[in-house]
């Protein structure tokens, strides 16, 4: 009996040995970390630090717990690794398409079902060879007046002759009517009004557990994508009966490009694959500048000193212009010290969080092999709230950009290498011609002083950042 006890025990022991020894070898040279609950995994610290306002948490506290700039982990359905740091996303950046490819999370291809036909990667390597003709500085010369004159609109409806607003709201009408006109040439605010509120709520579910029930954030932006993505088709259907009737120009926005180009083959996209990437298109366009356009109010209307230096340099352009003239391309590159501003704006509250990339093949970064298929994430807080690469980094202080700027992969709200966001200067122009008129017309306070941020998948204001307005023909 005593014999077949200890023999028990000892193939125990083996077995567990064995298990020990197979976990450290399938294990081996990974980066530290936990992948947390089965199938969630830290999927909801991941956002939740977010929702709480402080999506640098999640990053930041691993970084400690593992004494390590790379981690791994478990978000939104895939074992992921974290790379923090310059070095991390000068790493990915210039690795893009040898070691790493973009990546989105299942519930991108399940709002865009239509380019699921060939693959999310594949579609955005078609619309980089597209986009640039239009987003290039030469072809956005031609819109600075177009912008110009929505902006005017802009704010004659919607902030003139009002005590107070609310100016979230406010910036992504703003864009998003921006976009529409330069897009699809749709300008009529009854019509720019009938989809905006969908792309509210596709643009919260798109980054979100991928769950698809009744209710959930995903399932919403499902429904709003297949709205939005009707209401397009309509306006593409129409677009070609117009090109035919000489009624529509080739030239005159993104969408008669769309139908009049052909790939090398020939072949013209189909109505549902044109009408998905103008979808994308509308969200970058306009969600990612309508977050900064409301922390460039928020900064400027806690920071005098900050706002004075920008209305000075904004008034002697105002002062250069003659009546109903409007603002030119040599204007807003007068603009150095707004920008500057507005890129510390971007680093404090960057609307692109991060994204995510997927390893083509096995490799090794740091000293830890990442596997082929791993999921890899960047975050842009990683550098930006960092003081090893921002002295004071909480501080607001926008002589980090003069001369040569930032040390190169720190200030990354646009990503870096080959997919640097290709709207970077119409983003750059949007936010410009917005500061312009906002300082031109108004000083303005915070009706709410401590109001809280939420990060969702951008940072938005809590209550919507209200502001009451003091016009400048009135004394505050």
């Amino acid at each position: 009996m005593e014999f077949l006890y200890v023999s028990l025990v000892c193939v125990f022991v083996f077995l567990v040995s064995l298990l020990l020894l197979y976990k450290n070898k399938s294990g081996e040279g990974l980066p530290p970390g936990k992948t947390g609950w089965p199938v969630f995994g830290e999927s909801l610290e991941f956002l939740s630090t977010g929702w709480k306002g402080h999506p640098e948490k999640f990053i930041f506290d691993r970084v400690a717990k593992y004494s390590s700039s790379v981690f791994k982990t478990h978000l939104l359905g895939e074992e992921a690794v974290v790379f923090c740091g310059a070095s991390g996303n000068k790493f990915l950046f210039s690795n893009e398409n040898k070691l790493v490819q973009a990546w989105w999370p299942n519930s991108v291809n399940k709002v865009f079902p239509s380019s699921t036909q060939t693959s999310s990667k594949e579609e955005a390597i078609k619309m980089r060879k597209m986009l640039p003709n239009f987003f290039k500085p030469e072809a956005l010369q031609r819109y600075v007046g177009i912008m110009d004159h929505m902006t005017q609109r802009h704010f004659a409806s919607g902030w003139e002759n009002k005590e107070q607003v609310v100016v979230f709201p406010l910036t992504k009408r703003y864009t998003f009517w921006l976009a529409c006109r330069l897009f699809l040439s749709v300008e009529d605010p009854n019509h720019v009004a009938k989809f905006a509120d969908p792309f509210d709520v596709l643009a919260s579910g798109l980054i979100s557990i991928p769950i698809d029930l009744p209710g959930t954030p995903f399932n919403r932006a499902i429904k709003a994508s297949n709205f939005i993505r009707k209401e397009l088709v309509r306006i593409i259907k129409q677009r070609k009966i117009d090109l035919g009737e000489g009624k529509a120009s080739s030239t005159q926005d993104i969408l008669s490009h769309m139908l009049l180009t052909c790939d090398e083959n020939g072949k013209f996209m189909g109505d549902l694959d044109i009408a998905d990437k103008i979808l994308g298109l509308l969200i970058g366009g306009h969600d990612t500048a309508s977050s900064a356009c409301a922390f460039i109010v928020k900064y400027l209307a806690e920071l005098p000193h900050i706002y004075q230096r920008v209305y000075t340099e904004q008034m002697e352009i105002a002062k250069s212009k003659g009546p109903g003239e409007l603002l030119r391309w040599e204007d807003i590159q007068k603009m150095k010290y707004s920008w500057n501003v507005a890129c510390e704006v971007l680093r404090l509250a960057p609307p692109l969080q991060g994204a995510f990339r997927e390893a083509l093949s096995d490799f090794i970064f740091n000293g830890f092999s990442i596997p082929k298929g791993w999921k890899i994430y960047w975050s842009a807080n990683s550098t930006h709230k960092s003081g090893e690469f921002f002295p004071d980094p909480e501080k607001f202080d926008p002589s980090r950009f003069e001369g040569s700027g930032p040390a190169p992969y720190t200030f990354v709200p646009f990503g870096g290498g080959p997919r640097m966001c290709p709207g970077k200067e119409y983003a750059r122009l949007e936010i410009l011609v917005f500061m312009h008129h906002l300082v031109k017309r108004f000083k303005f306070e915070k009706i709410i002083p401590d109001e809280k941020i939420i990060v969702n998948p951008m940072p938005i204001p809590a209550k919507g950042l209200p502001v009451r307005l003091y016009p400048h023909h009135h004394k505050p």
